[in-house]
């Protein structure tokens, strides 16, 4: 995919530069997939004959995860509409490829919804802002991600209470976004494009209202202080010899003392994975304890564990999580990864997506052959409570996250043919809101057939979901 330079003009499309020559050709392209999807077209959504029960996708994913947490994750799904769609990006990419889709390939973050983009720490110690989820990435056709993003917001702004043209606002702000900053990326060269991020106090200064600015400066105060200083004092204990993990169970457990000889072990296939400078800080570490550790929706049942690792010099903790990577869900409807191990995968993915990437980044195969990730537990990072936001907070939320979403994609697609796709009208927005709603219906009817499998005994929830 080209990342050739072009300069400004109305249309994005490119002028004088030495490589603009490239930029015709791709917009032409970009025109002949109009006539192919017709903008207009990805705003359609009925489920397709045959579809599949989504209790058979969920089902197909519980097989392969730890058995007595897998009714955790039936028990957070059936709790509202919005942890129901962020359980079940397997059941909505199956959606997805049903639909004819314009071929433009990004890399996806694949699980775009409104809660995996967030806060976090840049190595320079600043606040940014990003997609923060990357378990599903993969080479794809860009509007998947831009669907997942304007969906979830309809069916949170349907679960707040919102009534339908709020929803469909929300979703089309998001959509707006998205293609006006595309139009921007297509007027730069690969370099500046790459350069892009959203600084958190830049993101604060386009919040105008006084009210809305204290709510997202709270927001941003409660993710500086999410450090691993903090996680000490809430997810550890003092022990014989120091500190240990506090344990929890379900939700944070002790793991067998196999498990744990296995950790240390793939702890150095994990440096071996990051850059050299990076193994040069891991060795001034050591490892403390480890612990079973619960997280998200969707990912419920996975194999996942933090690691409490020591300075070697001054005791100073540092948190590690490790996550299990399995299969992607796209994978089964798009080319597969180039990446056989799954973990490689997950880190890749990230590192092309986020404008910058955590330091301590990297993957191993662990115990069974079972392929894993590893990244910081907690560095500043915080994520948006979407079930406490305003209507006009929710739909400045959707455009940052669509503006966010088109930078993402530009890093690794084609900016200039998916800009001229978009074009600079309004279709592709209303076209994303019309989907939006649709498949926020969809998931009202998906939701409930959980409830009633739930209550028929057909699947197993725990009595909460913790």
């Amino acid at each position: 995919m080209t990342t050739s330079a072009v300069s400004t003009d109305r249309d994005g499309s490119g002028g004088n530069t030495p490589n603009a020559r490239s930029a015709p050709p791709r917009r032409a392209a970009a025109k002949r997939v109009r006539r192919r999807v017709p903008r207009s077209a990805l705003g359609e959504w009925t489920p397709p004959p045959g579809r599949p029960d989504p209790l058979e996708i969920l089902g197909r994913q519980a097989a392969t995860r730890v058995p007595e947490l897998v009714p955790i994750r039936y028990a957070r799904m059936v709790s509202g509409m919005f942890p129901f769609l962020r359980g079940a990006p397997a059941v909505m990419a199956a959606d997805l490829a049903a639909s004819e889709h314009t071929g433009l390939t990004v890399q996806l973050c694949g699980d775009a919804h409104p809660v995996n983009f967030g806060l976090f720490a840049s190595p320079e110690r600043s606040l940014v802002f990003d997609l923060n989820d990357f378990d599903e990435t993969l080479p794809g056709p860009f509007e998947w991600d831009v669907k997942r993003l304007a969906a979830g917001l309809a069916v949170a702004a349907r679960a707040n209470g919102f009534d339908d043209a709020c929803a469909l606002r929300c979703a089309e702000s998001a959509a707006s976004a998205y293609r006006t900053a595309m139009r921007e990326y297509a007027a730069m060269d690969g370099l500046s494009v790459w350069y892009q991020r959203t600084d958190a106090e830049a993101g604060l200064a386009l919040v105008r209202k006084p009210g809305r600015r204290r709510r997202v400066e709270r927001t941003l105060d409660a993710a500086r202080a999410r450090t691993t200083l903090q996680a000490v004092g809430k997810l550890t204990e003092p022990g014989p010899d120091g500190l240990r993990i506090r344990h929890r169970p379900p939700l944070l457990a002790p793991i067998e003392q196999i498990d744990a000889d296995g950790v240390r072990a793939v702890f150095a296939a994990y440096r071996e994975s990051l850059p050299e400078d990076r193994q040069v800080l891991l060795d001034r570490y050591r490892v403390v304890d480890a612990a079973r550790k619960v997280v998200g929706v969707g990912s419920v049942g996975t194999r996942c564990f933090i690691v409490l690792l020591a300075d070697r010099d001054t005791g100073h903790p540092l948190f590690l999580q490790v996550k299990e990577a399995e299969q992607s869900v796209l994978a089964a409807h798009l080319e597969a990864s180039r990446y056989e191990h799954q973990g490689h995968r997950v880190v890749h993915g990230q590192r092309v997506i986020q404008s910058t990437a955590d330091i301590f980044l990297g993957w191993c195969t662990g115990p069974e052959g079972r392929f894993f990730y590893w990244r910081q537990l907690r560095d500043m990072k915080g994520s948006a409570d979407v079930d406490t936001m305003t209507p006009g907070v929710m739909r400045a939320y959707g455009a940052l996250c669509g503006r966010t979403l088109a930078r993402a994609h530009a890093r690794s697609g084609d900016r200039v043919a998916i800009a001229s796709y978009l074009g600079s009208s309004d279709v592709f927005d209303r076209a994303m809101g019309r989907f939006a709603l649709s498949y926020a219906d969809q998931t009202v009817v998906d939701h409930q057939r959980l409830v009633d499998a739930i209550a028929a005994g057909e699947v197993a929830a725990a009595e909460k979901g913790w």
